[in-house]
């Protein structure tokens, strides 16, 4: 039966593709070292190790040390909020101490107790207080204290710096609360109003330090996960670009004699 137009012109053209890709494969195979290469796979040298991209290994593995450094500052800027949170608990007790004895002097004040009834228990709230600022720490960083401040950690002005950038950071303050001496109990009966007028007004500072403790450290999480998430980010784009150089020998060549002659299949569709 004789071949229509159409039927010729497949064959004709399929043979053309069989010829190209057999003249492509005879080049490779015979006098050059991508023939040599691939002899030596067909032959049975394995494993057949993939080959790398030295361009591309340079962009992945400073891709790497980047993400590690980022998650090394998401590491230290989340202890600074850590700090910034035991602080903020410490300045919360503190004021509740304070209201304690708040009460107790105005109890006096309302002549429900007498001064030497309380003085003893509004003296021991003060103790308490003052043990609070000593022992308010952070991997033994006095937080509240300028007494232990001046050492490698802790600057004399309260300052914790921390390492939250690629090359550089940011300092911490911390408020000295080492100030509470002139609370006396023995005054409540010489100086009440005095000593009413310096509760208000510590009660009211430990409201607004307190305050801005919680704060920063709420901005400190959220900068802690941002920089989670950009190194997240990296470490994608490092997976995504090794799956190109990580493809074997055959898989090159393979790829190079179809983008030169084309398949016999379509595998577009």
């Amino acid at each position: 039966m004789a071949l229509g137009d159409l039927q010729r012109l497949v064959v004709y053209d399929t043979a053309t593709q069989l010829w190209q890709q057999d003249l492509l494969m005879n080049a490779y195979f015979h006098g050059s070292s991508v023939g040599a290469n691939l002899r030596s796979m067909i032959l049975g040298r394995q494993p057949v190790q993939p080959l790398t991209n030295p361009f591309d290994e340079a962009i992945t593995g400073q891709l790497r040390a980047d993400s590690r450094t980022i998650r090394q500052n998401a590491r230290n800027v989340r202890e600074g909020a850590v700090m910034m949170g035991i602080a903020a608990q410490g300045v919360g007790t503190i004021k509740s101490f304070l209201k304690e004895m708040q009460a107790l002097a105005k109890s006096v004040a309302e002549g429900e107790a007498d001064s030497a009834d309380v003085k003893d228990e509004y003296n021991a709230l003060r103790s308490r207080i003052e043990g609070l600022v000593t022992s308010t720490t952070f991997n033994r960083i006095a937080l509240l204290d300028r007494d232990q401040w001046g050492t490698n950690q802790i600057d004399t002005d309260g300052r914790v710096f921390i390492q939250g950038f690629q090359n550089g950071g940011f300092d911490l303050t911390f408020r000295d609360l080492n100030q509470f001496g002139v609370l006396d109990g023995g005054d409540l009966d010489t100086d009440l109003q005095g000593q009413l007028e310096a509760l208000s007004g510590f009660i009211s500072d430990m409201a607004t330090i307190g305050d801005i403790y919680t704060r920063r450290q709420e901005g400190l999480e959220f900068q802690a996960v941002a920089l989670e998430s950009q190194a997240d980010l990296l470490d994608q784009a490092v997976e995504a670009r090794r799956q190109v150089p990580t493809k074997s020998l055959e898989e090159i060549l393979l790829d190079l004699l179809f983008r030169n002659s084309g398949r016999i299949v379509d595998a577009t569709g």
